[in-house]
């Protein structure tokens, strides 16, 4: 019988670390509404300054065509009279210059040696560097009482000479700048003004889209709140949008994978309860029958009975507790620890030992020429390999021998531990169907409840081992006896075990 495992010998479960999370639930929406007005705010100031910029290099185009030709026309009444330029200009002319508003414009008139001539005496006189360039009209920013003006400026030849040297008089004219704010802000006002309009029905539009666009979420959600409790059907992919797919076939799987862990739990219960019938039904028996005895003799053996079944019971209970372990191990995350697999082995096949006397069974243990060391759980496979030596022992008659083995294959690239026996072996048919849960082998007249091999099967799943059955090769050749030999494969880890990292050790 299969010892039941002690509590303290399972490896502590440690729940793997959950990913730090800030413990609030985030929306969907509220996200891509986020990321999609974020940068429209962010850009809308940034359009607004734009503009403003724009908008004053626009307004600042026609005044300063006007300020230009207001110095050509002045340029052109400069003139020298009798060797000096004209003291005044004409009225004409100045009614040309102040049209719009006296305190808006100014001007000035300065002759070749810098005295003035006409106009406004306070204008400031153009830098050094811009002296004799005369023909073309400059602009330069300045100050005129304080207050910011735009001016235009010009050199004009007093004489017939066109040496650098020739004398040269300045006209200047100056505007202050509150026309060409007043025009900037009107274009401002008439491209933002619609934008205020526009950003609240361009935000509303967003909402109603992303609000539209989400719905089949939302329907999606409805169709499965719908569903009853035990519906596992999957969703129909072409029912949602070409986005959503991949969830819905993640979706699918998922519930497929659920469909089965739920039927094979079903199949599982109900294998059990029938398999508990049976040394349940006997208990019951035998104690009634003890019972209703009045011959001491009667009433020993009624009880011996009901000693053998409830110690079938237990057995069955216990190996019922540790498939549903193995079965469990792949969710429970329990990690996986670098140890000795030849001195697991001879622990275990130490814990075996009395049982095989009391069978007058040799039980031995071939241990590896070095050290095997490969990645596990030592709790599930010392399970493991219990139920292999149980069920070598079980089919293996009297006087026959069992021997455990470590050893590494031909390659050296994995570890082999095997098990063989010189009972009645397994034919070859049956081989792929002893791990199933409750088979047993018609015919068989040894004890068990045929879940030993299945949980054998589960955890050397789970450690990517390889489990195969042979014929004993080293059993005397006996046509009824040809013995087995069940070997267990597994991966070496991909690198040797550090200095400071010691196996387990197995009392």
């Amino acid at each position: 019988m299969t010892p039941p495992i002690a509590p303290d010998t399972e490896a502590a479960y440690q729940p793997p670390a959950a990913e730090e999370d800030d413990g609030i639930q985030h929306s969907l929406f509220g996200e891509i509404l986020d990321w999609m007005l974020a940068p429209l705010l962010l850009l809308w100031p940034m359009s607004i300054a734009i503009t403003y910029l724009v908008a004053k290099s626009i307004a600042n185009q026609p005044f300063d065509h006007a300020l230009e030709d207001s110095v050509t026309v002045l340029a052109q009444q400069v003139r020298p009279a009798d060797g000096q330029l004209i003291k005044r200009l004409p009225g004409s002319a100045r009614d040309i210059l102040r049209a719009d508003d006296v305190d808006n414009v100014y001007f000035q008139i300065v002759d070749a040696h810098g005295d003035y001539v006409d106009g406004d005496r306070d204008l400031p006189a153009p830098p050094e560097e811009d002296r004799f360039r005369a023909g073309s009209v400059h602009f330069r920013s300045d100050n005129m009482h304080g207050t910011a003006v735009r001016v235009a400026y010009a050199y004009v030849k007093m004489a017939q000479d066109d040496s650098d040297d020739a004398p040269q008089a300045l006209v200047q004219v100056a505007e202050t700048l509150e026309k060409r704010a007043q025009l900037a802000n009107a274009i401002i006002k008439g491209v933002i003004l619609p934008q205020f309009i526009v950003l609240p029905v361009v935000l509303a539009l967003v909402w109603f889209a992303l609000a539209r666009g989400l719905s089949p979420l939302a329907q999606l959600q409805e169709r499965i709140r719908a569903r009853g409790s035990d519906d596992l059907s999957p969703i129909e992919p072409r029912q949602v949008p070409e986005e959503i797919s991949p969830l819905v076939t993640s979706l699918n799987e998922m519930l497929a994978r659920l469909s089965l862990s739920i039927d094979m739990q079903k199949r599982f219960i109900a294998d059990a309860a029938h398999q508990m019938k049976t040394p349940l039904a006997g208990m019951r028996t035998q104690s009634e029958l003890a019972l209703r005895q009045t011959d001491q003799g009667e009433i020993h053996r009624s009880l011996e009975q009901l000693a053998k079944s409830s110690e079938a019971a237990t057995r069955l209970v216990n190996q019922l507790l540790a498939l549903a372990r193995a079965e469990h191990q792949p969710q429970a995350g329990t990690a996986q620890l670098p140890l000795d697999l030849g001195e697991l082995a001879r622990s275990a096949v130490k814990d075996w030992v009395s049982a095989s006397f009391t069978q007058r069974i040799d039980l031995g243990y071939e241990a590896p020429a070095a050290q095997v060391d490969i990645a596990g759980n030592p709790t599930m496979l010392r399970e493991m390999l219990s139920n292999l030596i149980d069920n070598a022992l079980r089919y293996t008659p009297a006087g026959g021998s069992v021997t455990v083995r470590v050893r590494l294959d031909d390659s050296g690239e994995r570890a082999l531990l095997e098990v063989e026996d010189t009972g009645p072996g397994i034919a070859p048919a049956e081989r792929a169907r002893v791990f199933e849960r409750f088979y047993r082998i018609l015919g068989s007249s040894a004890d068990g409840s045929g879940l030993g091999l299945a949980i054998v099967r589960e955890i050397a799943q789970q450690h990517n081992a390889e489990v195969d059955i042979f014929n004993n090769p080293r059993a005397v050749q006996h046509a009824k006896l040809p013995g087995s030999l069940f070997r267990v494969s597994f991966p070496l880890p991909p690198r040797p075990l550090e200095a400071d990292e010691e196996p387990p050790h197995y009392g």
